[in-house]
């Protein structure tokens, strides 16, 4: 059984290794996604900028339009000053005058502030366009670098398939082998263990002198009634004899229950587990 738990012992290391590369290959894309956004972000908030521009040109066209109507009809009413008769008509034309200079001088403030948004806003819109244009080569050849490091993790997960084909076969117990896949997704990468002085250093838990003693005698794949880790004997520094108590540590018979309602309820939870895994 050596030959066997050191089989396992590698397979747990090719299996852990797997999990986390295919974790990694799942978390890849995220970090494109998030480039992606900020692009899209950026993106929008362009268009919202050439918008205000466009809004701006044309409030500048019909200030420029309403200042010259406004110009024209200041130096119409000038002119006429010329051929006045009385003081009633001097003093129309007079606020004639005035008005149109009023508007005037409104529409020129409003037509030089139009001018300073369309300058603001095309030094913007140019500095936006820049950063889109870097941001596009930055994300392209983050797609190529995501690219090449998936196909290599990939390499890698078709390198540890293989060796761990090579293990099933040696092994040759398919059961088993679900089982402890099983248990080593959802045992953060342990899924076989020692006992060491009658304690089982995946859960931590204290063993039956019995069951304990059937795992020292290593004849047979047993799994913790507690954890559901496959368990190997390893020496305790201050022996085995002083340790167990056959009446504190009861038998293989106190086990039966939790066999067969923790361990098979553990069980489900582990089905649960790995088909949200999967998902």
């Amino acid at each position: 059984m050596e030959k066997v738990f050191n089989a396992l012992k590698t397979m747990q290391d090719i299996l852990s290794e797997k999990i986390d590369l295919e974790q990694k290959i799942l978390e890849i894309p995220k970090l494109l996604n998030t480039q992606e956004e900020l692009l899209a972000r950026m993106k929008k908030s362009f268009v919202e900028k050439n918008m205000e521009f466009e809004k701006a040109k044309t409030a500048e066209a019909e200030y420029r339009n309403s200042l010259a109507e406004a110009e024209l009809k200041r130096e119409k009413a000038e002119k006429n000053m010329e051929s006045i008769n009385t003081q009633r008509e001097y003093e129309a034309l007079d606020k004639e005058i005035e008005d149109a200079a009023g508007k005037e001088q409104e529409f020129r403030n409003k037509l030089q502030r139009e001018i300073r948004i369309i300058s603001d806003l095309d030094k913007e819109m140019k500095q936006n366009q820049a950063l889109i244009e870097q941001q596009e080569e930055e994300l392209e050849q983050r797609r190529r670098d995501i690219e090449n490091e998936v196909a290599a993790k990939e390499a890698q997960l078709k390198e540890l398939s293989q060796r761990e084909t090579t293990i099933a076969e040696e092994l040759d117990d398919p059961d088993v082998l679900f089982k402890f896949e099983r248990i080593i997704r959802n045992k953060m990468g342990k899924g076989i263990v020692a006992i060491k002085g009658g304690v089982c250093l995946g859960c931590n838990m204290i063993l039956p002198a019995q069951f304990a003693n059937v795992i020292r005698q290593g004849e047979e794949i047993v799994f913790c009634p507690y954890c559901s880790r496959i368990l190997f004997y390893e020496e305790s520094e201050q022996g085995e004899e002083d340790f167990f108590d056959d009446e504190d540590s009861g038998s293989l018979s106190d086990l039966e229950d939790i066999e067969y309602e923790e361990y098979y309820e553990e069980e489900d939870d582990d089905e649960k587990a790995n088909m949200e895994y999967d998902e």
